[in-house]
């Protein structure tokens, strides 16, 4: 059975991942007959209240509650290496730009966790399919914009965009329910809820961006 990493940064939009696309993901993978492997980062974040969206001024670890998404079955990335994969897979929230990165508050001039960024640029190196959704793909962006040039969408958010052409990377604008491949790096990207209204376009994008990284690998 093909393997494809998913990359959690939490459990909850404000502060980690977007749990609907998250799951949405692991589905979307499931029904490709491919075997998620889900990982985080063992670092701290800053706790968002999901009702008033303030700050509680409580940590916690990524890695820690990003298993509650995974069920228990999750693993530091630290550990992983691309040999062990067949592709890759980031969902958004802003985890991805807050934990995993620093994209959320400083645009292009972000700094990036070292064994997310290594892991990435792994699977890169060796050609292996890499998918990301929401806000994502500015990660992506942040870690292999100066070396690959990649081609991404968040959807069509100008300041955002702007933030990743700066890398290296080139935006592109795209609907929500579809995506965008960059076929030389074997990319693909979709803007999930950075455009979408309802969990079906959210469920329709992530699908289609999941059968393409399958049809990659």
């Amino acid at each position: 059975m093909k393997k494809i990493g998913v990359v959690l940064s939490g459990c909850g939009v404000y502060d980690g991942s977007e749990i609907q696309e998250a799951v949405i993901s692991l589905l979307a993978i499931d029904r490709q007959g491919c075997q998620a492997v889900c990982m985080a980062p063992d670092v701290e974040l800053s706790v968002i209240n999901h009702l008033t969206t303030r700050e509680t001024g409580e940590k916690r670890n990524v890695l820690v509650e990003s298993a509650r998404i995974a069920r228990g079955n999750i693993r530091d990335v630290k550990d992983v290496r691309a040999a062990e994969l067949d592709a890759i897979f980031f969902p958004g929230g802003f985890g991805a730009a807050k934990n995993l990165c620093d994209f959320a508050m400083k645009g292009a001039a972000a700094s990036v966790n070292p064994d997310v960024a290594r892991l990435l640029q792994e699977m890169a190196a060796a050609g292996k399919p890499i998918g990301a959704v929401c806000i994502a793909p500015a990660f992506i962006a942040a870690v292999l914009g100066r070396q690959y040039a990649p081609v991404v969408t968040i959807g069509n958010e100008a300041a955002t965009a702007a933030e990743i052409n700066k890398t290296g990377a080139t935006h592109h604008d795209c609907p929500v329910t579809e995506f965008v491949v960059d076929r030389k790096n074997k990319l693909v990207t979709s803007p999930a809820y950075m455009l979408a209204e309802r969990i079906t376009e959210v469920f329709e994008g992530i699908d289609k961006c999941v059968r393409e990284v399958v049809k990659l690998m």
